[in-house]
């Protein structure tokens, strides 16, 4: 009865918010369907009557205010003159993983929930890429692991060796097969990097750190370029499991650090 309970408060918060959509919402869906349906790839033009305010039921200011969503959200651009009109664009990544970012900036994630993800993923993407990686993408990792190798002659130096480290994790997940899995991976490096209580611990000086860092990407490179992928994932999770005690007993001396 209790999950029953759930289920229904569950529902009784989604269907309102569903019934809430406006029109120029609802239009830019029936166009992204027709964009979907129809294949276009990226540089192809939409055809004009997909847009046209008759054909979808709207107004004219309506329509606008469609096409204006549609922008932003990165799926089409408008461009004007010979030859213009309304065109379909490819969705980035960067662009997608900035927006969710935007979407945590006024109320972050605890380093908890983070590292809860983490060290369920990041162990499979170490699994999923053990074997499977080419020799530039290889030697892309080595250049990554290259910039904090060596001993940081000052505090921004060693700062900027701390994000090396996050782009180690993003340089997997972009040569991940599965992109979904690789996608969320930089999506949670990425809030790492970006929110303000995390800055401040990659900012604390901690020579022994970076130690630790290269101990752990050094035994899973060797892991990875053997396809051995157990012991990839295995390496993965110890390493994921010390860097979240590593980051809570920092943010532990924060004050202003949600947890």
């Amino acid at each position: 009865m209790e999950k029953e309970k759930v289920a229904q408060d569950h529902a009784a918060r989604i269907v309102p918010a569903l019934r809430r959509r406006k029109r120029p919402d609802i239009a830019a869906d029936v166009i992204r369907e027709k964009i979907i349906a129809h294949g276009l790839k990226p540089g192809e033009r939409v055809s004009p009557d997909w847009l046209a305010p008759e054909m979808l039921g709207i107004s004219r200011g309506t329509a606008r205010e469609a096409l204006k969503i549609l922008e932003y959200q990165g799926l089409v651009t408008s461009k004007t003159g010979p030859g213009g009109g309304v065109f379909v664009t490819e969705v980035r990544a960067a662009d997608a993983i900035q927006m969710l970012d935007n979407l945590f900036l006024l109320k972050a994630p605890s380093i908890t929930d983070i590292y809860a993800i983490r060290k369920k993923l990041e162990p499979e993407l170490a699994s999923a890429v053990a074997g499977r990686l080419s020799e530039a993408a290889i030697t892309a990792l080595k250049e990554t692991i290259r910039l904090y190798e060596d001993e940081p002659e000052t505090a921004e130096e060693e700062y900027r060796q701390r994000l090396a480290e996050l782009d180690f994790h993003v340089e997997l997940a972009q040569n991940c097969d599965n992109a979904l899995l690789g996608f969320v991976c930089t999506f949670l490096a990425s809030l790492l990097r970006d929110m303000t209580v995390c800055r401040e611990i990659y900012r604390a000086p901690n020579p022994a750190l970076r130690e630790t860092g290269l101990h752990y990407q050094v035994r899973l490179m060797r892991a990875i370029k053997a396809g051995d992928r157990d012991k990839a994932r295995n390496i993965m999770h110890d390493h994921m499991v010390e860097a979240e005690k590593y980051m809570l007993e920092m943010a532990a001396i924060r004050p202003q650090a949600a947890r």
